[in-house]
């Protein structure tokens, strides 16, 4: 009866030792007697039980790492802190057990150095300007450092860069200056188009206006030639037809004197400073000025 307690319980503990379940996305590495025997892939296992055990538990999963914040000196003698993050996937999970002691501290320095070398090179205002150069160069020597330790680093992310206080204070007075400066071009320029806008209103406004007063005006003339050349026209039908009924009545010399003398006294109504008197008035004058003598010797006698 005790043997076969004994033997159920030493049969329960190689079963425990002997077989193995590996979860998804992980692998086992395997040992025999000190010395690297297999890979085991996620499901169900079986190993020699005192002769095989599992060495180390590698997860296949995409890892972040943490890179503590470092302090970098730049090119011109700014000590700045940057804190950055490795993603990194192992890819041959022997290598990343056996080629180097501790894999995540191995990829700690190294991104530490390279960090400080290419920041060194490079200004403080080229830090700010080229973060996806930084990460980008980053990853490439990462990635080519890690490949015999059985590691792809896939990215490289700069989560900040910090400044000391007093270059972020003057940073802070150099922006703000920046910015007043556009300001002030933006409104100088603003008052600028508004004035040209405003004279270039005026100048259309004075060229219409003028326009307008030169149109009035030559319309105005043209009635009043319009309304002169009418008056002339109703002037001469007027004097066609005297013409015409002093014709047909055969007139004498005597009623040719009287019209003319009708018409030398509308003339003398002008406003004219000098009348001319026509060479045929003069006679009708001087017969009635011989008339009235007449009539003036008859009153006496």
């Amino acid at each position: 009866m005790w043997f076969l307690i004994v033997l159920l319980v030493i049969i329960v503990i190689i079963a425990f030792k002997s077989i193995k379940i590996v979860k998804q996305a992980e692998v086992y590495i395997i040992e025999r007697l000190g010395k690297y025997h297999k890979i085991a892939d996620a499901g169900l296992t079986i190993i020699v039980p005192f002769f095989d055990h599992v060495r180390s538990v590698v997860s296949l999963k995409q890892q972040t790492m943490d890179i503590p914040p470092q302090g970098v000196i730049t090119k011109d003698n700014v000590t700045i802190t940057i804190d950055t993050v490795v993603f990194y996937k192992i890819t041959d999970p022997a290598k990343a057990v056996y080629e180097i002691q501790s894999l995540r501290k191995g990829i700690e320095y190294l991104a530490i150095t390279t960090i400080r070398d290419i920041v060194g090179k490079m200004d403080l205002d080229q830090t700010f300007s080229s973060r996806d150069m930084i990460n980008d160069r980053l990853r490439v020597i990462l990635d080519e450092a890690t490949d015999q330790w059985g590691c792809r680093v896939d990215r490289v992310e700069i989560k900040d860069i910090t400044p000391p206080a007093d270059i972020r204070d003057a940073m802070e007075k150099q922006m703000n200056a920046e910015r007043n400066k556009r300001a002030a071009i933006l409104q100088a320029e603003g008052e600028r188009q508004s004035a040209i806008t405003i004279a270039e209103g005026q100048k259309e406004a004075a060229i219409l206006a003028a326009e307008a007063d030169k149109e009035s005006r030559i319309r105005r003339a043209d009635g009043e030639a319009e309304a002169i050349k009418k008056v002339a026209e109703a002037k001469s039908q007027e004097i066609e037809m005297i013409y015409s009924a002093m014709k047909k009545s055969n007139p004498d010399d005597k009623l040719v004197q009287l019209k003319s003398l009708e018409a030398l006294k509308e003339v003398a109504k002008g406003n004219a400073n000098k009348v001319f008197i026509p060479f045929e008035a003069t006679k009708a004058l001087a017969s009635l000025g011989s008339a009235a003598e007449v009539f003036k010797d008859k009153s006496s006698k």
